[in-house]
């Protein structure tokens, strides 16, 4: 048994899994924190000092339930914005100094590869499996069987496109059509390398999926073990899409199920994730709770 702590970055929150791993995972903490390292990356093209201080902020909370729990080997993958902004070596400094470990700044091949692993391993599934995750300034799609065969990283996410996009709370019917047709372009430039024709399995990843799906299932607050592997039909994304673009930020931030720190950015999630829905021509995507994370640290335990 190897106990293994996984830390995963992205554009706006990050993740913290410590677990003890043998033929599979044994969850002893795992937490999240909107700290929106991503904020204004699209623009600016650097981190803000602010979003730095957010992040450097949670390492340390991070660190304390490392030290606490014993976790033998560490591993701390960043991925979008971190590959984008041109301060990055600042990022990079400030976490290697609190943690004892220097981020990955994984390319987006190897987020593909921990993402399916993570999502699939151990589940019995009709291949082909097409596993998408909607970050905060990414979206990954891993086609595969058993392991991933073709993947591709492109730059749509729920923080890029709001911040590029929607100008006005709520949005108008035209910043809608224009993050429309910026995902009907994205999605021309993924499906010649991750083709969605002939998949049997949809999984979608994190939290823009989960919370979409919670809402679909009705549920008055965030429940994980509800929500992974929840089965949600197109026509339920179609509706729940279009509560989440009519309604304001505060009116979302109110809502039971939702992260205050997600409220600003996931009716342009929905709009990403709608717009897959809509291209695989599939009738229902599963959800899954088990990510990037768990491949994270599935690939700890590997390296004995």
């Amino acid at each position: 048994m190897t106990r293994v702590a996984a830390i995963d970055c992205g554009t706006n929150s990050i993740r913290l899994l410590v677990a003890d791993v043998t033929d599979q995972l044994q969850q002893l903490d795992r937490r999240m924190q909107i700290i929106r390292l991503g904020e204004g990356v699209d623009e600016t093209g650097s981190f803000s000092p602010a979003a730095l201080d957010r992040a450097f902020d949670a390492c340390r909370e991070y660190q304390g339930i490392i030290e606490d729990l014993g976790a033998e080997r560490v591993r701390f993958v960043a991925t979008s914005a971190s590959r984008d902004a041109d301060n990055s070596a600042e990022f990079t400094d400030g976490v290697t100094r609190i943690l004892g470990v220097t981020p990955e700044i994984v390319t987006g091949a190897e987020e593909a590869q921990l993402s399916f692993d993570g999502a699939t391993r151990g589940l019995d599934l009709e291949p082909p499996v097409l596993v998408f995750d909607i970050g905060g300034g990414s979206t990954e799609f891993i086609r595969g069987a058993s392991s991933p065969e073709v993947s591709i990283s492109v730059d749509m996410g729920c923080v890029r496109f709001a911040e590029r996009f929607a100008h006005h709370d709520p949005m108008t019917a035209v910043e809608r059509e224009e993050i429309e047709s910026a995902v009907s372009r994205m999605l021309d430039d993924v499906v010649p390398t991750v083709p969605f024709e002939g998949v049997n399995t949809l999984i979608g990843l994190a939290g823009t999926v989960t919370t979409v799906t919670g809402i679909a299932l009705g549920l008055a607050e965030y429940d994980s073990e509800k929500i992974h592997r929840a089965v949600t039909s197109a026509a339920a994304i179609r509706r729940t899409t279009e509560e989440l673009v009519a309604m304001t930020s505060e009116q979302r931030r109110h809502m039971g199920i939702m992260h205050p720190g997600r409220a600003d950015v996931i009716a342009a999630g929905a709009l990403i994730l709608e717009g897959i829905m809509a291209r695989s021509g599939a009738n229902e995507v599963a959800a899954s709770e088990h990510d990037i994370l768990d491949g994270i640290a599935w690939s700890l335990a590997a390296t004995e």
